[in-house]
C-alpha cells in the first residue's frame, strides 16, 4: 500500500496540489487588491489547505470548537510538529485569522506574494527597529478585531516533542488584553517531519485540539508568565504519549 500511495502522490496528488497552489495565490493577490481583504486573505487559503489534506486522503479530527466564542478575537498558540501544522490549522480551525510567520517565507514563489497581499505578519528579527515594526503590525491586527495564530516555539520540532515557548505571543496578548487559546497538533510529525521536507507524505491521521481560552489575570509580567505557562501545560496535555515531554530544539 505504501508504494501505491506514493504513485498516487506523484502522478495525481502532487500535480493537483501544484496547480491549486498557484491558482489560490493568484486569487488571493487579485482578490485582496480589488475586494474585501478579510475574505480574500482567508477563505481561499482555507479551501487550499482543506484541498491538500483531502487530496492526500489524510483523516482529520477536530476537538474543542465549542470552546470558542463567536465574534471574539484570540491569540492562538500551537506546537510546531511539521509543515502539515499549517494545513491543519488553516483548513480546520474555522476561524478567520492572520499568521505570524518567518520573514524568509516572503521569498517563496507565489506563496510569499499571496501572504503579503493577505497581510499576514512576517517576523523580522534583523535588529530592534525591525522587531518593533513586527509587533506594531501584530498589535494593529489584533486591535482591528482579527485573531492571530503563532507558533511560540519559533521552529519546527526535530523529534515531535515540544521545545520552549518564546514570550512574544503572550506579550501581545497581555498588551491587547486578549485571551490565549492553546492548540495541540497531533500527527503532523508523522505525516512529514522536517527531516523529510519535500519528500513522500506518510499516511497518518491528523488531530487538532482546541483548548479552553486562557483569560488574562491582570496586566504585566505576572500575566505574561501565567499565559505562557498555562498555554504550555495545555498544549502538552493534548499530545499523544509518544511525544509528551520536553526535548530541547537546537534550532530555537
Amino acid at each position: 500500500m505504501k508504494y501505491i500511495y506514493r504513485i498516487y502522490q506523484l502522478f495525481i496528488a502532487l500535480p493537483l496540489i501544484a496547480i491549486y497552489t498557484v491558482l489560490t495565490c493568484f486569487i488571493v493577490i487579485v482578490g485582496c487588491a480589488i475586494g474585501n481583504g478579510h475574505f480574500w486573505g482567508y477563505f481561499p487559503g482555507k479551501w487550499w489547505a482543506q484541498f491538500i489534506v483531502r487530496v492526500l486522503m489524510l483523516p482529520v479530527k477536530v476537538e474543542g470548537r465549542e470552546n470558542l466564542e463567536k465574534g471574539q478575537s484570540y491569540v492562538f498558540v500551537a506546537n510546531h510538529q511539521g509543515s502539515f501544522d499549517i494545513f491543519l490549522i488553516y483548513g480546520f480551525l474555522c476561524r478567520n485569522f492572520k499568521w505570524m510567520m518567518k520573514r524568509q517565507l516572503r521569498q517563496m514563489p507565489f506563496v510569499g506574494k499571496a501572504c503579503e497581499a493577505a497581510h499576514h505578519i512576517f517576523v523580522d528579527k534583523r535588529g530592534p527597529s525591525k522587531i518593533r515594526q513586527t509587533y506594531d503590525q501584530a498589535r494593529k491586527t489584533l486591535q482591528g478585531g482579527m485573531s492571530l495564530v503563532v507558533f511560540p516555539e519559533g521552529a519546527r520540532s526535530f523529534t515531535g516533542h515540544m521545545g520552549v515557548f518564546k514570550r512574544g505571543a503572550f506579550m501581545l496578548a497581555d498588551d491587547i488584553e486578549l485571551p490565549v487559546v492553546p492548540l495541540t497538533i497531533n500527527g503532523s510529525f508523522d505525516v512529514m517531519p522536517r527531516q523529510r521536507d519535500m519528500r513522500w507524505v506518510t499516511w497518518h491521521p491528523l488531530r487538532l485540539t482546541i483548548h479552553k481560552p486562557i483569560k488574562p489575570i491582570g496586566k504585566g509580567a505576572d500575566n505574561i508568565k501565567y499565559l505562557e505557562e498555562e498555554s504550555y501545560k495545555a498544549v502538552m496535555s493534548g499530545l499523544v504519549d509518544e511525544y509528551k515531554g520536553f526535548v530541547e530544539n537546537p534550532d530555537q
